[in-house]
């Protein structure tokens, strides 16, 4: 019987407003792109050729939806399975005109690994991912080799990985899984109180994790062509 893969999150039901209710039903066919296992043509979805975001885990939506507002000769999809962030999303994608968003409501790494061709996205971000922070649940991390290999596969020669997160313990381990991988280059490494964001709005898993008083890291690494 073959092994069933870990998943690095849980999905837990939430509570949605009729309005993200609505969301899902009425903007899903300007927005939203069907789980599937099929390659995604993004010159096909976006009706033009440019370069590729894609954001994991975009919680509700408000940062990435900012952010590609401010990247309008972008191409961008967000993924999220959490339906009550996905319909606000989808709210905020309207109320900004976002023409160059997309989302999917699907297994980030089933998209990385099946969905997204070689070398065809020009910056992946995965911003406060979940720490699981009880040992027994280490395994569940999403930045590990096998993502690692996910993502030199999908990036573009010099594109580029961001990663942030407030939990201490998760930063040292993401610097051990970045130093062991040389098909990467660490452009930039920074550490601030939610003063300093890299190339990104703020969270609001940032702003609760500076409520707690953590301290944030940002990471910008770069894939290694050749290699």
């Amino acid at each position: 019987m073959p092994q069933r893969e870990i998943q690095s999150f849980v999905r837990r039901p939430g509570r949605m407003t009729p309005a993200q209710k609505r969301a899902l039903t009425e903007l899903a066919p300007q927005f939203c792109i069907a789980p599937a296992t099929t390659p995604i043509d993004p010159t096909t979805i976006f009706g033009r050729t440019a370069p590729l975001m894609v954001e994991i885990g975009f919680g509700n939506g408000d940062s990435l939806t900012e952010l590609a507002a401010s990247m309008p000769d972008w191409n961008v999809i967000g993924i999220e399975v959490h339906e009550p962030g996905v319909g606000h999303c989808l709210l905020k994608a309207q109320d900004h005109g976002l023409e160059h968003f997309r989302v999917i409501a699907q297994d980030a790494i089933i998209v990385l690994r099946e969905r997204l061709a070689a070398a065809s996205v020009s910056r992946l971000n995965l911003y406060f991912p979940d720490p699981w922070p009880k040992k027994r649940h280490h395994k569940r991390r999403i930045v590990n080799p096998p993502f690692m290999d996910l993502a030199y596969h999908a990036l573009s020669e010099d594109g580029a990985l961001h990663i942030a997160t407030d939990w201490a313990p998760y930063a040292e381990h993401i610097d051990e899984v970045i130093s062991a991988d040389d098909r990467f280059d660490i452009a930039l490494r920074r550490t601030h109180m939610g003063d300093a964001p890299h190339v990104r709005p703020p969270t609001k898993f940032e702003q609760r994790g500076l409520r707690l008083g953590h301290q944030i890291v940002d990471w910008e690494v770069r894939r290694v062509d050749g290699v």
